[in-house]
């Protein structure tokens, strides 16, 4: 019998519209053999940590262009935390300042992956740092 393939959740938590990187990373994570779910924009922390959830993900991505990482990312730990889920893998990618960093890190971020990040990094690091749950 195989091992389950890696699960991972793309999910644009906010108002932030712009999706293009996340696509791409989607694209990239079903391309590197990962079971992707692609939750779209708009969604509020409570969706991206129920869809989580629900969907039995090992790693949640999350993205941000619009500035909002420092209150959304961390909202969405704490939802996993309260729900018992915070075994998820949580890592987060766009508009981030090197200064918000440890702040998400602190929140319980994996790792930050910003614009310009070799699509080859980010699936190494996942290969490396995520492992199916069950």
């Amino acid at each position: 019998m195989s091992e389950r393939k890696i699960r991972v959740m793309v999910a644009k938590p906010g108002l932030d519209g712009h999706d293009r990187g996340a696509r791409v990373l989607a694209r990239c994570f079903r391309d590197a053999g990962f079971e992707v779910i692609y939750t779209g924009c708009h969604q509020t922390p409570e969706q991206c940590a129920s869809a989580a959830i629900q969907e039995d993900v090992d790693m949640l991505g999350l993205s941000c262009l619009s500035g909002a990482h420092r209150y959304l990312f961390p909202q969405v730990a704490k939802l996993l935390k309260e729900q018992g889920a915070d075994d998820i893998v949580l890592v987060g990618g766009g508009i981030i300042p090197d200064q918000d960093f440890q702040p998400l890190y602190d929140a319980g971020f994996k790792a930050i992956f910003t614009p310009g990040t070799p699509l080859d990094t980010i699936v190494d690091w996942i290969k490396t740092n995520v492992k199916p749950r069950s």
